[in-house]
């Protein structure tokens, strides 16, 4: 038994030092093209991310919608569904608890309103989620056009609430709605700007993600449906039924981020609520190979980029888009590896029934 995990855990770990080895040898490459001192951008991008406490909270921050987002697209992905549409998720989720949270500004009650704001977030990215749903199995409208379509009408519809009914009273600007007041923010460690609730409901998520798609028949049904729709049938699986579901756990847990974004970070609803996670989610999910736990730390690598970036215009006089091509770089290093892997079982696969035969 020993010697069989030991044998498992071998080529796996052989595997994480390949990728990690080519991912670096890459990314160094890519900065030696752009003119960037690599040391240099490696060391303000770590020192910029986890410096201070300060930027460890912004961080973190970063990772809690990237990680709820990551949780959402492995129910889609795991049913063979390329949810583009979980940024406009994470946006309509920011829209359904602002509109709670509005209601909470003039009520006695205000507590019972920053509650509420989360149900209300799970409702609208959900419900925007299962509209990219029925139009796939109802219209027959691909995901991923029904998806970058619903993002761009939720992005609409944010502006035009902010500069319409939600606007601030005398003037409407790109700085969004008004502020909340206090009492519908959510706490925060002093000190240290990050909410306990949103991070305590984060590490929820990742907890029942993997529960759920691992040892439920929900998880076992979306297995079965994504190899295999047609088959999936003669098991008495409903293939339109189960991609709903799996579009309606990913919109709410957008729709999670995107209230923490209105009612943790920014205390309002500004035009780039969603900060562009969902999309950042997708290359998460696919660099860590669709695994929930590689989702957490691959989560956190990439806000650690995108937060530790910003010191490179400051320090290096670089362009902190660099980050973005760091992020590409590690994606597609990943691929390709992954790629070589499976070619190389597959070729090994062959050789071994030839030589039985």
């Amino acid at each position: 038994m020993k010697s069989t995990v030991i044998s498992r855990f071998i080529p796996a770990f052989g595997g994480i030092v390949l990728t990690g080895a080519t991912v670096a040898l890459l990314t160094t490459l890519v900065l030696i093209a752009a003119g960037a001192p690599p040391l240099e951008v490696f060391y303000y991008i770590t020192r910029g991310a986890v410096g201070s406490g300060t930027k460890i909270a912004q961080t973190l921050n970063a990772w809690i919608p990237l990680t709820l987002c990551a949780c959402g697209l492995l129910f889609t992905f795991r049913i063979g569904l390329w949810n583009i549409g979980v940024e406009g998720q994470m946006m309509m989720g920011a829209v359904f608890s602002t509109m709670a949270l509005r209601w909470g500004m003039t009520s006695d009650y205000p507590t019972m309103y920053l509650i509420a704001a989360f149900p209300a977030g799970i409702v609208g990215g959900g419900l925007w989620a299962l509209l990219a749903g029925f139009l796939k199995t109802r219209g027959g409208v691909n995901e991923i056009f029904a998806g970058l379509g619903l993002n761009f009408v939720a992005q609409g519809f944010i502006l035009w609430l902010i500069f319409g009914p939600w606007k601030r009273p005398g003037i409407a600007s790109m700085s969004g709605t008004e502020l909340f007041p206090i009492e519908l923010w959510l706490s925060s460690l002093k000190g240290f700007r990050i909410s306990p609730v949103g991070f305590s409901l984060t590490v929820a998520a990742v907890v029942l993600t993997a529960l759920i798609l691992r040892y439920t028949k929900i998880g076992l049904h979306l297995k079965a449906v994504g190899a295999n729709p047609f088959a999936s049938r003669l098991f008495g699986l409903n293939p339109d039924k189960n991609m709903l579901l799996a579009m309606l756990f990913a919109g709410g847990f957008a729709g999670v981020a995107g209230t923490i974004q209105v009612s943790g970070v920014y205390h309002r609803l500004i035009p780039a609520i969603s900060g562009s996670y969902g999309y950042l989610a997708l290359l998460v999910v696919m660099l860590a190979n669709y695994n929930i736990w590689a989702s957490v730390g691959v989560a956190l690598l990439f806000a650690g980029l995108n937060v530790g970036s910003i010191q490179l215009p400051m320090m290096l006089q670089m362009d902190s888009s660099l980050s973005g091509v760091i992020q590409g770089a590690l994606v597609l290093t990943a691929l390709a590896v992954q790629a070589l892997r499976e070619k190389h079982k597959s070729f090994q696969k062959r050789a071994n029934s030839n030589e039985r035969i």
